[in-house]
């Protein structure tokens, strides 16, 4: 249950952290590699584009998850407490059914990448792994604003305490 938890607490998190270090490593090694030793790695700039695109999907669900999007919040904060619940609610709605929309084209997308059996020029590696950056971004987005549309929905319900804000 504690690793259920901590999944549900800092799964976008850590992949992120991870990413952006190896990122910062693979990137260093490579400036040194090239001024200290006239050598550059093939790689290196392949892997951290590809590390970059699928951090890029991956903190959809973080943003959403951290309540990081953007909006214009002095209307909304205006309103009582009941009403900036369901502005709230309404708003994941519309959410959820925007990325739901969007599934059907990622699929496509990366079912299209598996027929073509690319892969990229340095590393050799399956392009529908990179492509698939976006069905999984998109459904951990789906699945973080579900548990926001849940919890609101519960407080306009009256099962939990009526909170204004994320």
């Amino acid at each position: 249950m504690k690793m259920i938890k901590w999944l549900d607490d800092y799964f976008e998190e850590a992949l992120l952290v991870i990413m952006l270090l190896c990122m910062m490593v693979i990137m260093g090694i490579q400036v040194v590699a090239r001024y200290a030793f006239s050598y550059s790695l093939t790689w290196s700039e392949e892997i951290t584009r590809y590390l970059f695109i699928w951090s890029g999907f991956l903190s959809i669900s973080f943003c959403i998850k951290k309540g990081a999007s953007i909006k214009i919040e002095q209307i909304v904060g205006l309103l009582p407490v009941r009403l900036r619940v369901l502005m709230r609610l309404i708003t994941y709605t519309v959410e959820i059914i925007f990325f739901v929309y969007l599934i059907p084209y990622a699929w496509h997308y990366v079912m299209a990448a598996v027929a073509s059996q690319q892969t990229s020029p340095a590393c050799g590696i399956p392009m529908y792994i990179i492509q698939s950056s976006t069905l999984i971004g998109f459904g951990l987005a789906i699945f973080r604003l579900a548990q926001k549309w849940v919890d609101k929905a519960l407080q306009l319900m009256g099962k939990r305490e009526l909170e204004g804000g994320e």
